[in-house]
C-alpha cells in the first residue's frame, strides 16, 4: 500500500499582505471587472454620446435642486406644529439627492457601454425612485401642513 504525504499548509500569519497590497489588489480586482470605457466595443456616434452626456447633466442638476430643496426645508421652512417636520423632509430631500446623484453617475456609464457594444439600452430606476421619493415627501408636507392648520 502507497502511503500519502499530508503538507502542512504555510501559517496564515505568514501569508498577509501590506495594507496597501490589499487595497490595490482590490483596485485592480475592480479595474479588471469593468475595463477601461475606451477598450470596450467601438465608439458610437459623438451625437449619442453627447446626447448621454446631457441626460447626466440634467439629473445632477436636478439632484442639485433637490439638495437645496432639502436645505431650504431645514433652514427657510417656518417651524411646524409637527416637532420635526422640517427636519425630516429636508433629510428626505437631501438622500433623494445623494440617490438620483450616484443612479445619475452609475446611469450614464451603463449608457455609455453598452453603446459602445451595440445592444439595446435597458430601463431606467431612477425617475421611479425619483417619483417616489418626491410623492413622500408631498404627502408629508400636506399632513405637516394639515396637522398644523
Amino acid at each position: 500500500m502507497k502511503e500519502l504525504t499530508v503538507t502542512q499548509s504555510p501559517d496564515p500569519e505568514d501569508r498577509r499582505e501590506p495594507e496597501g497590497a490589499r487595497a490595490a489588489s482590490a483596485l485592480r480586482r475592480i479595474r479588471e471587472r469593468r475595463p477601461p470605457m475606451s477598450s470596450v466595443g467601438h465608439d458610437p456616434d459623438y451625437r449619442f454620446s453627447l446626447a448621454n452626456e446631457r441626460t447626466f447633466l440634467a439629473w445632477i442638476r436636478t439632484a442639485l435642486a433637490l439638495l437645496a430643496g432639502g436645505v431650504a426645508a431645514v433652514q427657510l421652512v417656518p417651524a411646524y406644529n409637527f416637532p420635526g417636520g422640517r427636519l425630516t423632509l429636508g433629510v428626505i430631500l437631501v438622500v433623494l439627492s445623494i440617490m438620483v446623484a450616484a443612479g445619475s453617475y452609475y446611469r450614464w456609464t451603463a449608457n455609455e457601454r453598452v453603446m459602445r457594444l451595440g445592444h439595446s439600452l435597458q430601463p431606467s430606476l431612477v425617475p421611479r425612485l425619483l417619483a417616489a421619493g418626491l410623492t413622500l415627501v408631498a404627502l408629508l408636507a400636506l399632513l405637516m401642513v394639515v396637522i398644523g392648520a
